[in-house]
């Protein structure tokens, strides 16, 4: 089953202007509609998830530090010096005139990485972005439980890219269930599951690459475990969303962020 490693969760945007991909309103004036949720969630509130960013490249990401964006390695095409990558940032709504735009300097890919596991890279901004950060995992004490993903991914498998930010609530999927869904394609080392593994309906999609899976911290926080990175379609029966287990590169982040 190594051909699902091709299923990663990003959008090929290219040079497709992603307002002109469903994410134009039907008019300037026209009041706000959230499109369907990220498959089977809702639309997010302003301010729920501050530290969420959108990247020009068509994956999503959170705020590590107000100058760093954690995102996935598959996001991005290698490491060195990168000026092309927009990240936006404080609003649910791409469209809206508070919306923050900075432009990336450097990326850090995961050293190593090669399709498989270690789905995890690192873009530098231009200035700060002021706006809460999103900690990490740096142990698996949070891996299980309940999570929530969000982005402006596709709503529908095939679907195109949403103008609004959406949210959804995925169960943590042991490793040996998430080994009978993707067999040897699953890192479980590297990467951990989370769905509806029997009735699907709720996943992230492709758009949603590189966004935080993330929980309840015991403190009035949140704290991220996952990154998104691929999956069997979107929301299908059977087979869980994956998403790199953060906590098992928290020190390689943390080494990383600190050399850019």
């Amino acid at each position: 089953m190594s051909f699902l490693r091709a299923l990663k969760r990003c959008a090929v945007v290219g040079a497709v202007v992603l307002a002109g991909v469903s994410l134009q309103p039907a008019s300037a004036s026209a009041a706000p509609t959230p499109a369907p949720p990220v498959v089977g969630g809702t639309p997010a509130e302003q301010g729920e998830f501050p530290f969420m960013v959108r990247l020009s490249m068509g994956c999503g990401g959170a705020l590590y530090e107000q100058d760093i964006v954690l995102t996935a390695a598959h996001c991005v095409d290698g490491s060195g010096p990168n000026t092309g990558i927009t990240a936006t940032a404080g609003v649910v709504d791409l469209e809206s005139p508070d919306a923050v735009e900075v432009n990336s300097t450097e990326v850090l890919q995961a050293p190593g990485y090669n399709g498989t596991g270690k789905d995890w890279a690192l873009i530098k901004l231009a200035q700060p972005i002021d706006l809460p950060t999103l900690d990490i995992a740096t142990d698996d004490s949070f891996n299980s439980g309940d999570f929530t993903v969000a982005g402006w991914g596709a709503a529908t498998e095939g679907g195109g890219q949403q103008r609004y930010m959406l949210k959804a609530g995925v169960p943590f999927v042991s490793d040996a269930d998430c080994e009978g869904a993707y067999g040897s394609s699953l890192v479980p080392s590297e990467e951990i599951c989370a769905g509806f593994i029997e009735e699907g309906g709720v996943d992230t999609c492709q758009g949603d690459s590189g966004g935080p899976m993330f929980r309840d911290n015991g403190a009035g926080g949140w704290i991220q475990v996952g990154i998104v990175s691929w999956g069997q379609g979107c929301a299908q029966p059977g087979f869980p969303g994956v998403y790199t287990e953060v906590s098992t590169f928290a020190a390689d982040i943390q080494s990383a962020a600190a050399g850019l």
